[in-house]
């Protein structure tokens, strides 16, 4: 699926752009990405001129798993079971309502154009091609994000919102760890062959400490359920907080993801690592950015009235942290082809998350 046709399902690009456009103009450039995200089907950017000037949107391509490339590495029963419970729509629910109704000022989501249904499970989300200002996060930006990431989850704690919701609080994770941590994450601690590879000679620590943990995973998981509880972003690491070069406002949403109930202070563990594990940020700075975000999250709960238990919110951070990232930053199945600074760097990631893990949990 690479051409407009496609991507248009049937519809005229004037529809979808609601004014007349130049079909000479128009440009389909192909936007790369990972295929480990199991539900993305490809990324887009079109481009088209019209009298009113250039238009342009940002199309992703959502698949049902089945069209996943690495389904196939699945063991039979995992794969069928991942199958069936796997959410491979839930992006959309960004536009619904109730998230977009309880968003604080600074907080938005991209205009959207059109979602329109493909063949063969397939939705193309036309929506906003977002212009963001690519300057470094500091301090300040992390710390604004924190506090109306705060505000929202706040407000998305509201009761009618998680009886909207069909599943029980803490699905989405119960469902991760059970679909892919145990597999991607605890199965490679007992390689030994794994472990003497030259990259990760110098992770005997990370090892350790990762074996240490890895008994207490489903209890980590219970101890979330307690925790007040709200509809999450689900991934709201900077790289899905764009920063809008127009101003219009100090964040703009995306990929939004694991829409079931969460404790309050879960978003907070992409937040602060989510550059780390690109390899945009060094885990030395990460210390000071999770006590940055930690406290201005708690400033965003107070100004909505909210005050949970003291220990709550970095709870309900260090586990999701552990559970999302701690077992599963290392590249396992690329150390062939990895740069050893890269895997460095995924060490000291690991490092500090096992560090979260003991100074919170």
């Amino acid at each position: 699926m690479d051409g407009l046709t496609d991507l248009l399902g049937g519809l005229g690009l004037d529809e979808i752009a609601g004014r007349p456009l130049d079909p000479r103009s128009v440009t389909v450039d192909p936007v790369p990405y990972t295929f480990g995200s199991p539900a993305t089907g490809g990324l887009f950017r079109v481009a088209a001129a019209g009298a009113e000037g250039e238009w342009r949107a940002f199309v992703k391509v959502l698949q049902h798993l089945r069209h996943w490339p690495a389904l196939q590495f699945m063991p039979p029963p995992v794969r069928e079971s991942f199958l069936e419970f796997f959410p491979w729509r839930e992006e959309v629910d960004m536009w619904r309502p109730a998230f977009v109704d309880r968003l604080p000022a600074g907080l938005r989501v991209p205009e959207l154009h059109r979602l329109v249904e493909l063949p063969d499970d397939r939705l193309a989300v036309w929506a906003e091609d977002v212009a963001v200002d690519e300057s470094p996060w500091d301090d300040e930006r992390f710390d604004r994000a924190a506090y109306l990431l705060a505000v929202h989850n706040a407000r998305m704690a509201d009761p009618e919102v998680l009886a909207a919701c069909e599943h029980e609080p803490d699905y989405g994770m119960r469902m991760w760890v059970t679909h892919a941590l145990r597999g991607q994450g605890l199965a490679p601690l007992a390689d030994d062959a794994l472990w003497a590879h030259p990259a990760l000679v110098a992770g005997g620590d990370v090892r350790s400490g990762l074996q240490a943990w890895a008994p207490h995973v489903d209890e980590v998981l219970a101890r979330l359920r307690p925790l007040r509880h709200g509809m999450p972003h689900g991934d709201a690491s900077p790289q899905n907080l764009l920063v809008p070069a127009d101003g219009s406002a100090e964040f703009v949403m995306i990929d939004v993801s694991f829409q079931t109930p969460a404790p309050l202070g879960s978003d907070l563990s992409q937040l602060v690592v989510g550059l780390a594990h690109a390899g945009l940020l060094p885990a030395a700075r990460l210390p000071q950015v999770e006590q940055v975000v930690l406290e201005a999250y708690a400033r965003g709960l107070e100004a909505e009235g909210l005050e949970p238990g003291a220990d709550d919110v970095p709870l309900a951070y260090a586990a999701t942290l552990l559970l999302r990232s701690g077992f599963t930053a290392l590249p396992y199945e690329a150390l062939e082809r990895a740069d050893p600074a890269t895997v460095a760097a995924r060490l000291d990631l690991t490092r500090f998350i096992l560090g979260a893990a003991d100074r919170h949990l």
